[in-house]
């Protein structure tokens, strides 16, 4: 499906960011009704969508772990953003290691 394995990655690496997209819509209760279906919708799709193509080409266990690892970090970087969650010093280390994860994942994937 892809020419190179970079280009799942990145349609993998995007489509995880929008898994946060749907998680956020879930947790919006000062949105409408309407909005959390239409925001929930289009995340749910984007996101489940990259992941399946991104799958096509990079190893499921490596594609999934960093997909959900995206989504998390993206989550609490939204959930701070908003100012419902609170970043220590420490919370912020445990990300980074997260994101060390990811990284390593696509290097020797």
């Amino acid at each position: 499906m892809f020419e190179s394995s970079a280009v799942a990655w990145t349609v993998l690496l995007i489509s995880g960011a929008f898994e946060a997209m749907w998680a956020a819509a879930l947790g919006e209760s000062s949105w409408s009704m309407r909005k959390r279906i239409i925001v929930f919708s289009i995340g749910t799709i984007v996101s489940m969508g990259g992941l399946y193509l991104g799958l096509t080409v990079i190893p499921v266990g490596a594609g999934y772990a960093a997909w959900v690892g995206v989504g998390a970090v993206a989550a609490i970087a939204y959930s701070a953003l908003r100012g419902r969650e609170r970043l220590t010093l420490l919370r912020l280390s445990f990300v980074f290691v997260l994101i060390a994860g990811i990284v390593g994942l696509g290097v020797f994937s």
